[in-house]
């Protein structure tokens, strides 16, 4: 009876106050490897190779994304432990790095991909050849639009009509591309979508799902049943943020049981510093929130399981988030980062 999954998970969750076994994945984002000179991007080489050991010693299963979402989509189980490796934008240290350790331990990844730069042939990218010889070993392929501008920014005077039909234009074009050089499996369901910098909007995030697409952004957090298809969580991972424990501490994460985020809408534009209500499926203890930087913040609960929590000074430009944790147990952590896009 597959339609009482959900309903077992959420009672068990109520009971129990830890997460069943098999609800949950972790999904971590990379871009560049070995390319030290963009720290924010790139990871350094020992620090990959330090989190594949650690995944490998500790037992974690390494499963294609797509196939993450599917059990998700249809309420169906996965094992403990379940994480997947995603890469954006297709830089060419992913082919030179990422591949053959990858391919060394028999793991699968997904490399978004936004086309223009590799129609282009620009410096620093893969290759369609690479990325066919890449997909023969099962690496899988997906849209990161073609030119990699930001979904939630319009352009002068760009009405909403015209907004969506650049937008679409854009996301269908990268969708051509995928198929006319990587063949049909790029048209395999589910299919899966990244916003260029993490970057969306309402509009944008139903605009994806309409397109028949599963969007992921680069927000912080587990993905499980509650998880919204629109804008699936990712752990970024770069230089800074890399270290062993808290890169051990981020792959044993569990989804904060997160019904309802009011507002879901991440643009601010007079409401700064935003309010954020969050309706849980169960009362927790010891959750605590904090800004992008790590301080803490201001948190209120107006009854056993809404809570709302706001920063007490102006968000900066740029993209921001509130992060909220609490403890699972076991040393494990509850985790929900919401993002917020502010324009000045």
């Amino acid at each position: 009876m597959p339609c009482l999954r959900p309903l077992l998970f959420l009672l068990l969750l109520a009971t129990t106050g830890s997460a069943v076994a098999a609800s949950h994945a972790v999904v971590f984002m990379y871009h560049r490897f070995g390319e030290d000179r963009y720290p924010s991007t790139s990871i350094r080489l020992e620090q990959f190779d330090a989190q594949l050991d650690y995944l490998a010693q500790n037992g974690y299963q390494v499963w294609p994304l797509e196939r993450i979402v599917t059990h998700i989509l249809h309420n169906e189980p996965l094992p403990e432990r379940t994480i997947a490796i995603t890469v954006d934008d297709a830089y060419l240290s992913v082919h030179e790095h990422a591949w053959p350790r990858l391919k060394a331990r028999g793991w699968p990844f997904t490399v978004f991909v936004n086309t223009d730069p590799v129609d282009r042939r620009l410096g620093g990218f893969m290759t369609w050849e690479q990325m066919r010889a890449m997909q023969k070993e099962g690496v899988r392929f997906a849209n990161h639009t073609a030119s990699h501008d930001s979904m939630a920014k319009r352009r002068a005077d760009e009405t909403d009509a015209a907004w969506e039909r650049r937008v679409r234009a854009d996301i269908e074009r990268a969708q051509r591309r995928l198929r006319e050089e990587l063949g049909e499996q790029s048209e395999q369901e589910p299919r899966l979508f990244a916003y260029p910098y993490g970057e969306y909007d309402t509009r944008a995030a139903d605009l994806v799902r309409a397109m028949g697409y599963i969007g992921f952004g680069q927000q912080s957090g587990a993905i499980g049943p509650l998880s919204d298809r629109r804008a699936l969580p990712r752990y970024p991972m770069a230089e800074r943020f890399a270290a062993l424990e808290p890169f051990a501490r981020k792959a044993a994460s569990l989804p904060l049981p997160v019904l309802q985020a009011a507002p879901w809408e991440p643009h601010i534009d007079s409401n700064n510093p935003p309010r954020l209500t969050l309706t849980l499926q169960q009362p927790l203890r010891g959750i605590a929130c904090y800004n992008a930087a790590g301080h803490p913040l201001p948190l209120t609960w107006l009854d056993d399981t809404r809570l709302q929590v706001q920063a007490t000074e102006r968000l900066p430009r740029g993209r921001n988030r509130y992060n909220c944790t609490a403890p699972a147990g076991d040393g494990r952590w509850y985790w929900y980062s919401h993002p917020w896009l502010v324009d000045d």
